[in-house]
């Protein structure tokens, strides 16, 4: 052996042919090796596997719409790449948008200070979070990290509205039971495109428990997304919500130009009031 010949760098096409040599004496073609992991959760896979994980959470969330793990995944397998870099270049066109994703937020209890919030003016954007948490038995903290999704700013901008849905429900004043989510859900669709908001739309009303609740979705609720929607002066991605908690909440709704929809435990208790029998 020469002398400092083992430190001689070897080629880029060196490399590749160790690499094929390698794995052609595993037995693996190329085409079956699964990519590496873009960012420290992701699970990265096929194409066919792709297609199984829309097809079973589909189906999942459908007949189990309770089971997160459903609405998790089809999320993430209805978050197409070409919806992703749409709403990138939405944020990237936006200063407050740009502001998000150069300093990437995540949101957690510790993040916002929770405890602090309780103590933020009443009618504060922070304080109306805050007991919107309390009653509806939530936190910031369970929101799953997003682990399929192919590039890594992509899945922040996916982690990012996953992590601001509840800001949604707050400002909206939806809550979280299953004709809460489809309504605002319907109403990300419209303003930020969220697909999986469109397929739950379309199909989530049709295994609804209640004929009553279907009713609502469908002479209330969808009225009044379509309308604010429509009429909403902002995509709420690009809202740095953990900046704003101090604003008066109406007054916020007031500049998103956003009305507050009936409110829905108000008329579930009148309706089921109304159907209950009469003592003789």
């Amino acid at each position: 052996m020469e002398r400092n010949e083992v430190h001689v760098k070897k080629t880029h096409n060196e490399i590749e042919l160790e690499k094929h040599d390698q794995l052609k004496k595993s037995g693996v073609p190329k085409s079956f090796k699964r990519p590496p992991k873009l960012y420290p959760n992701h699970v990265p896979l096929f194409t066919y596997e792709k297609l199984l994980l829309f097809l079973g959470s589909s189906i999942g969330a459908f007949l189990h719409p309770e089971r997160n793990e459903f609405i998790v995944a089809l999320g993430e397998s209805t978050a197409t790449k070409g919806f992703l870099l749409k709403l990138r270049s939405d944020m990237l066109h936006d200063p407050v948008g740009r502001e998000i994703l150069k300093e990437r937020p995540y949101i957690t209890s510790e993040h916002l200070h929770l405890e602090k919030l309780k103590s933020y003016p009443e009618n504060s954007f922070g304080k109306c979070y805050h007991d919107w948490l309390i009653r509806e038995h939530c936190s910031p903290d369970t929101r799953v990290d997003v682990k399929f999704i192919d590039d890594e700013e992509l899945a922040y901008i996916f982690q990012r509205y996953r992590q601001c849905h509840d800001f949604y429900h707050a400002l909206i004043g939806l809550p979280v039971f299953r004709e809460g989510e489809i309504a605002l859900k319907f109403f990300e669709y419209l303003n930020i495109g969220i697909p999986f908001g469109g397929l739950g739309a379309l199909f989530a009303p049709w295994n609804v428990k209640k004929s009553s609740e279907r009713e609502r979705l469908f002479k209330i609720y969808y009225p009044w997304a379509l309308k604010n929607a429509y009429h909403c002066k902002k995509n709420l991605i690009n809202i740095y919500w953990e900046k704003i908690l101090d604003k008066d909440v109406d007054e916020l709704r007031s500049e998103l130009n956003i009305e507050l929809p009936p409110d829905m435990r108000a008329l579930r208790k009148k309706q089921r009031q109304a159907t209950k029998p009469h003592a003789k």
